[in-house]
């Protein structure tokens, strides 16, 4: 199905270069790749935790600034170079294009890079933890939880161009581009406003409502035989888990700003907008 595209003001070579037959057939042939990292980091970060219970912690201010500057950045183009293609695809092919059909990597060179760099992008994210466990922060089930699944369901989604990953990965991007640029501010030293943690902490269980709702939606139209780019077992999995992501950060949300027991605690504590791995890049 060929659809009309957004006039990119600029391309660079390596989005006019890129050719997703490629990158397809190299993650088809190695996403499975992905377990045996989760099964790499698991060892690191509770081996690590062991080998740090009796050494002190490592400061590391300096590295989670370029850390974190790093990675917003990174979200930062991201999210301007696939936002205009979401936009342009509601507006002018409507919701169930933007849904059901996966022109965003198959039509669109430019959409199409920044999604493969998303993948691609899972793997080194899992260093989020090594700050965590070197400066001796907790870590929590929902950390290292979010990071394994996301990295194997974005690895194993790629191979079958799961259509509603154009939702996914645009609100994902849009979401770190605020997320990695607090954590950031709050490296340098900066004190941002309290609210903007819980601003970004909403914006996660809103995007976890989004998820689970599109993947609703998909599911109807397969049980009533529509066409999908979609695969059942892939809804399935998406379901799963987005709902437990849900739980997890409205679990996160009343602790961390709702309950008496954080309302008791000394207001000058780091406050934190999505999960433990924050702590480890604000405190």
């Amino acid at each position: 199905m060929d659809v009309s595209l957004p006039n990119y003001s600029y391309m660079f070579n390596f989005e006019s270069g890129f050719k997703h037959q490629d990158t397809r057939t190299w993650m088809t042939e190695n996403w499975t790749l992905g377990f045996y990292y989760v099964g790499v980091y698991m060892i690191l970060i509770f081996g690590g935790q062991h080998l740090m219970q009796n050494r002190p912690r490592f400061e590391l201010r300096g590295v989670l600034v370029l850390w974190n500057t790093l990675l917003a950045t990174f979200s930062i183009m991201g999210a301007c170079r696939t936002v205009p293609e979401f936009i342009h695809t509601l507006t002018h092919h409507g919701l169930y294009h933007s849904v059901c059909i996966p022109s965003f990597i198959e039509q669109d060179k430019v959409s199409g890079f920044w999604t493969w760099m998303f993948v691609l992008s899972k793997l080194p994210e899992l260093g989020d933890t090594i700050f965590i466990v070197l400066r001796k922060q907790p870590l929590i089930f929902l950390h290292w939880y979010h990071h394994i699944t996301v990295l194997l369901y974005s690895w194993f989604s790629y191979t079958e161009y799961t259509a509603s990953a154009r939702w996914f990965i645009v609100m994902n991007y849009c979401v770190h581009s605020v997320m990695y640029s607090y954590y950031a501010l709050r490296a340098m030293g900066y004190s941002p406003p309290r609210q903007i943690a819980m601003v970004i902490t909403s914006l996660q269980l809103l995007q976890m409502v989004i998820g689970c709702l599109i993947n609703i939606w998909a599911h109807q139209l397969l049980q009533n035989k529509s066409e999908c780019h979609i695969s059942p077992f892939n809804i399935k999995l998406s379901i799963a888990m987005y709902f437990s992501y849900f739980v997890l950060f409205a679990r996160f949300f009343h602790k961390a700003y709702l309950s008496k027991e954080r309302k008791s605690k000394n207001r000058s504590a780091p406050i934190t907008a999505d999960y433990p791995l924050l702590k480890s890049k604000v405190q």
